[in-house]
């Protein structure tokens, strides 16, 4: 339905696919300073407290991935990935499996080392390889994700720890879906964009791609400074 509707948008939108694109790009490089400002709030959308039932987990579940703000700038990351790598599906289903299999991790007390350092050096490698002019198969993007993965739900779990059965499954349900709908919603932009624009489009997706990578750098730089 998100998709339906995104597309349905995109097909009636007065603006110029390059002045969607860009100004979704300026939405990226403005939210990335937020995560400096406040990176403790993206670990636990209910302000740190445990969801105690099957809608505050589903709740907490679709909140994490957008305002953890380096979690949702990869998630568009995959969903751009989507749109110009064939058979590329794989990607953000390997991701969000191995976000189910992070959050598992987490919960079992198992321990992931410097999980923040390797969630926001995926946002730079993510918006590399969207830069590049020959990047890799789906194949290999989709074992990077599911690599990323592990680490973005292992931060998820930090948010859960301690939950019952019915918010617990909530909230893996909450994330799982709200990281599909805004891969393809993403996915749908990037595709309208290069069907609009016959002079080069791919540059479009290469300069989103550069400016993820600033994303992933202000991310980075901020869980090394401290």
């Amino acid at each position: 339905m998100i998709v339906k509707l995104a597309s349905q948008y995109l097909l009636n939108c007065k603006y110029s696919p390059q002045k969607l694109l860009s100004t979704a790009i300026a939405f990226l490089a403005a939210i990335s300073l937020l995560l400096v400002a406040n990176r403790a709030l993206a670990h636990h959308p209910f302000g740190g407290k445990t969801p105690s039932n099957f809608f505050e987990g589903f709740l907490s579940g679709i909140g994490h991935p957008i305002i953890g703000i380096d979690h949702f700038v990869f998630v568009v990351a995959i969903g751009l990935l989507l749109a110009i790598k064939p058979r590329a599906i794989l990607i953000p289903v390997a991701f969000v499996l191995a976000t189910l299999a992070g959050t598992g991790i987490h919960l079992l007390s198992l321990d992931l080392p410097a999980a923040e350092l390797f969630i926001s050096a995926s946002v730079l490698i993510s918006g590399i390889i969207l830069a590049m002019k020959d990047s890799p198969n789906s194949i290999a993007i989709a074992t990077l994700a599911a690599i990323a993965g592990l680490f973005h739900g292992y931060a998820y779990g930090e948010a859960i720890v301690g939950a019952e059965m019915t918010p617990l499954v909530a909230y893996l349900l909450g994330f799982a879906l709200i990281q599909l709908a805004i891969a393809l919603v993403a996915c749908q932009v990037g595709r309208f964009a290069i069907k609009k624009v016959t002079n080069e489009p791919a540059l479009l997706l290469r300069f989103a791609g550069f400016t993820i990578c600033g994303a992933g750098a202000a991310f980075l730089s901020s869980v090394i400074v401290g």
